[in-house]
């Protein structure tokens, strides 16, 4: 038993490995003992913003007895994900008398003192507390009324026993458009209230060279800056604004290619396209367009229109079966689709992740490919045969005040298509999904 708690002590003590120094960094860790209530943190991705909030949280926890503070991201399943294993590592929990709550995701440690960690999903969750102080980790993405309704309340809460102490609360996150994130940075910034402070440092002052180097080849210019430079970048109104004649094309299919084929099942228009990849460029040449059809109706298109094509291995592309809230079951249109080909000669691979990716990770799997923040291009469209595939890339619409819901239009849905297309072959996460080849007559 003894040699089992060495063994994990020694394990979280590794927890606390050495980080590279930071002006700003180190300036943030000594916010709140300056003054600073609500230090504002948006800085790159992967540059220690998160690491240095959860250090500073268990060091907090260890000095004062019997405090509560909290650690809030935008789910359960996200704080859970971010900072569970972590703290529980970082403040020595094998050593604890009382066990860490792994239903309730709570650590007490032994001097009483807790760390909640929550998620906002339901903003409410933060209430009723009269906290000592925290963090919210992507605040961007928490709804934009939390903060003045349910979360600042919360901070203000008196303690009965110190009327005059007010929680502290760390706000953690990336730049995502021009939203209530943003307000909050330009307010620290410009503000002057002594409450508030702006701790900014792009990932390139901590990242070495070649990874930020790599992230310029696999995003755009604007989501590079995003993530990377923690830049506000407003929202232009176009999806794809980086779209242009540089990704045009008279290429046309060569009958030995394999075929690419991407569906969005939706009652009308059906849309699905027809491209192939060559190297590392994506050509998207073809389209079917079906209106009030269903997926046997466009597997019959397909059929007709490549009856003479060479190579009859075609890859299928689409949403995940069975998603929520479709108007009719996907499994379906894939079975249909698939009869319909084996009974023509064909063989297929289906390739649909098993569940559904964020429409935003696919948005820019798309925008990194039609240019990279290097200035790259390697999607490209026959705008005479595939005209819904330009008009969607062309002239596809944010809705209003949004930073991904897509406006509703005829070209929308083979925009859709497109995006479950390349979000599955070069997704911006390097986890490529497991799928399943099943080869007809």
């Amino acid at each position: 038993m003894q040699n089992r708690l060495a063994s994990q002590l020694e394990s979280q003590y590794k927890r606390w490995y050495k980080l590279k120094d930071h002006p700003v960094q180190l300036a943030l860790i000594k916010a709140i003992d300056n003054g600073v209530r609500f230090p504002v943190v948006p800085a790159g991705r992967r540059s220690g913003k998160t690491e240095r909030f959860k250090r500073f949280l268990a060091k907090q926890a260890f000095k004062n007895e019997g405090e509560k503070y909290f650690i809030a991201a935008p789910t359960y399943s996200q704080v859970k994900k971010i900072y569970w294993q972590d703290m529980k590592s970082l403040t020595l929990s094998c050593t604890h008398e009382k066990r860490p709550s792994e239903t309730d995701l709570i650590i007490t440690l032994p001097n009483t003192t807790e760390i909640h960690l929550i998620g906002l999903d339901k903003p409410e969750r933060i209430e009723g507390i009269a906290w000592t102080g925290g963090g919210i980790d992507e605040i961007a993405d928490i709804k934009a009324n939390a903060w003045a309704e349910n979360i600042l309340p919360a901070l203000n809460t008196v303690h009965p026993d110190r009327p005059d102490y007010r929680a502290w609360c760390w706000l953690l996150g990336v730049p995502d458009g021009l939203n209530h994130y943003y307000e909050m940075a330009e307010y620290a910034k410009t503000s002057g209230d002594p409450d508030w402070a702006l701790y900014h440092w792009k990932s390139s002052e901590i990242l070495p060279i070649d990874v930020i180097e790599s992230a310029r080849r696999v995003m755009s210019e604007k989501q590079f800056k995003q993530e990377f430079e923690a830049s506000f970048e407003t929202a232009s109104g176009r999806i794809y604004e980086d779209y242009c004649s540089d990704n045009y094309t008279n290429e046309t299919i060569q009958d030995h290619e394999r075929l690419c084929w991407y569906h969005d099942f939706n009652f009308t228009p059906l849309s699905s396209g027809i491209g192939v990849i060559r190297g590392n460029d994506i050509f998207l040449l073809d389209e079917i367009i079906l209106i009030s059809a269903v997926a046997k109706q466009s597997a019959l298109e397909f059929v007709d229109k490549f009856k003479n094509h060479k190579n009859k291995h075609v890859l299928i592309y689409g949403d995940p079966a069975g998603k929520a809230g479709e108007k009719h079951g996907h499994a379906s249109d894939y079975t249909d689709i698939e009869q319909v080909l084996r009974d023509n000669g064909w063989s297929y691979t289906r390739k649909v992740k098993p569940s559904t990716r964020s429409i935003k990770d696919g948005q820019n799997a798309v925008r990194a490919k039609i240019r990279n923040a290097n200035g790259e291009n390697f999607v490209f469209v026959n705008t005479k045969n595939a005209p819904y595939t330009h008009k969607s890339l062309a002239t596809g619409q944010l809705k209003d005040g949004s930073t991904f819901l897509e406006a509703d239009s005829d070209f929308q849905h083979i925009g859709t298509a497109i995006r479950y297309f390349i979000d599955f072959e070069y997704p911006l996460i390097n986890n490529k999904p497991q799928f399943a080849q099943i080869t007809g007559i």
